[in-house]
């Protein structure tokens, strides 16, 4: 049964710092690429960064490039998100998923929440 557990949210203020972190298990995650994603209220879900399998090669969403810095360990089954200089409209629930995630709706774990404000 695939899970992710997500951690490490929270409340920051604008230009502070959050990491969080994914532990992956039912799936051999090193052989996928993995992806954090976030979904705002009224807002579709949307990916902001993802990590080929070894690691080896990175992307990030436009909105996020230069603040975030996604990293993974396959040993223990985690990816991570550090996001620095957070901003207001990074605010939202971030999950991970495999990229592109599972088909089954329920393999998306309950996420961690992230809240900027002053």
């Amino acid at each position: 049964q695939v899970q992710f557990v997500e951690s490490g949210g929270g409340l920051a203020q604008p230009g502070g710092s959050l990491t969080l972190t994914c532990v992956a298990s039912g799936f051999n995650m090193g052989d996928y690429a993995m992806g954090w994603y976030r979904q705002a209220p009224g807002k579709e879900r949307e990916y902001m960064s993802i990590i080929h399998a070894d690691g080896g090669r990175v992307v990030y969403r436009d909105a996020v490039k230069g603040r975030f810095t996604i990293s993974r360990d396959n040993a223990k089954n985690t990816v991570s998100l550090e996001m620095n200089d957070l901003k207001p409209e990074d605010s939202a629930v971030y999950k991970c998923n495999k990229f592109p995630p599972f088909s089954d709706p329920k393999s998306w774990g309950q996420g961690t929440q992230v809240t900027v404000s002053s």
